[in-house]
């Protein structure tokens, strides 16, 4: 047997609090102060004081998409994916056929979560570059009559593209289909109102816009989405329809609920408000993102995308060719000097993310720029620019589009 006194212990050297590394990633973020003082409490999950706050969280929920009497909201155990895979099983009957539009990984995982699901799917892939457009949509929905439900990623922080929701949205409500949102990592900071966008079901997470902890999702749909919800899951823990029961007549979760996560998340929903709510929110993300790129291309670094795409929750770089640059010691490097940032997730060319999301400011954003600058000259990079066949591959799929 090993001796345990001779394993290191991972958390022995960790900074402390509020030394701790910047994380410019599309989440888990950077929280304030104030949301992590909220976990250093324990909450009876069964107790009346905990099911006031799942009550507090679920109503501000629907007030932030105007859902009024009309919508409610259904929080979820586990990562947003699990929130997703709910979703999907619940709110689309198993003999539906769905129409999964994608663009980056995540589009991607809801076509192989219905897969695993057994449901019938179409597809359209619009690669790493692009979104799919409401012409597009419209013509496959008038193309095939017996598509039901149609599932979009509001944006998809693979690549960092910001989806035109609104007329993907009247695409689909205009021809009598359902629509399925994952606003993930956009919800809380790009406005998403059911007067405009009158979706079937939107789902999000605690550790993305709003600016909580990771351990938990939440499901906001029409209560008539949620009656005939029943039935159709395939899992007892991600029914969402059962779910909803049990918290409408008792108040509380079915299992044992994250319940530190979801009182930071309160306190992340209260210092949300006090910011200005979704448009505050979406000043400062934008803020940081407009700080982000600018300083990035003055460096000589090009982001994936066209501007009129980039959302502000996160943006794609292109790695640069200089053979000097070596990924993992970038990051190491801008690590050491207090940030940490995202790898690529694309399939096509080597790049890396970085998040405008989170408890991030100016300042911020200044200092990860002048960490980017000093990894680069420590590496001897001398140039940022990408390869060739990145611009080349980036510029052919624009002229496809066109």
């Amino acid at each position: 047997m090993s001796n345990p006194a001779s394993h290191k212990n991972p958390l022995a050297d960790l900074k402390p609090v509020g030394e701790e590394p910047y994380l410019l990633t599309p989440g888990p973020l950077t929280t304030s102060a104030r949301t992590k003082q909220a976990m250093l409490r324990d909450w009876g999950s069964w107790d009346d004081d905990f099911k006031g706050v799942t009550a507090e969280v679920r109503r501000r929920l629907v007030d932030m998409c105007d859902g009024g009497d009309a919508y409610d909201c259904v929080p979820m155990q586990g990562s947003g994916t699990f929130s997703v895979e709910a979703a999907l099983a619940s709110f689309i009957p198993r003999d539906a056929k769905v129409l999964v539009l994608m663009n980056g990984a995540y589009g991607q995982r809801s076509l192989k979560t219905l897969d695993y699901l057994g449901r019938e799917v179409v597809a359209l892939d619009k690669g790493d570059y692009l979104p799919p457009m409401p012409s597009e949509v419209a013509e496959i929905l008038d193309g095939d009559v017996s598509i039901s439900h149609v599932v979009i990623v509001h944006c998809e922080t693979s690549s960092g593209i910001l989806n035109p929701l609104k007329g993907i949205a009247d695409a689909v409500i205009d021809r009598g289909r359902k629509l399925i949102v994952d606003s993930m990592s956009a919800f809380g900071a790009v406005p998403l109102s059911v007067k405009d966008i009158p979706f079937e079901a939107m789902v999000s997470s605690a550790n993305k816009c709003i600016e909580g902890v990771p351990g938990f999702g939440f499901i906001i749909a029409k209560k008539t989405a949620l009656e005939a919800a029943k039935g159709n899951s395939h899992s007892l823990s991600l029914d969402v329809h059962d779910q909803w029961a049990v918290m409408n007549k008792t108040g509380q979760w079915r299992f044992t609920p994250p319940t530190h996560t979801v009182v930071a998340f309160l306190e992340a929903l209260i210092q949300h408000e006090e910011e200005g709510g979704v448009a505050g929110r979406f000043a400062r993300y934008d803020g940081n993102r407009q700080i982000l790129i600018s300083g990035m291309r003055e460096m000589g670094f090009e982001t994936l995308l066209e501007d009129r795409w980039i959302s502000p929750i996160i943006t794609t770089f292109f790695c640069p060719a200089d053979p000097n640059f070596e990924f993992l010691r970038f990051y190491e490097e801008i690590k050491d000097r207090g940030f940490v940032i995202y790898p690529g997730k694309l399939t096509v060319v080597d790049s890396f993310r970085v998040g405008c999301i989170g408890n991030l400011d100016a300042d911020v954003m200044r200092g990860v720029l002048a960490a980017m600058k000093g990894a680069c000259d420590a590496m001897g990079v001398t140039s940022c620019a990408p390869p060739v066949e990145a611009l080349e591959q980036r510029e052919l799929q624009n002229q496809c589009a066109a």
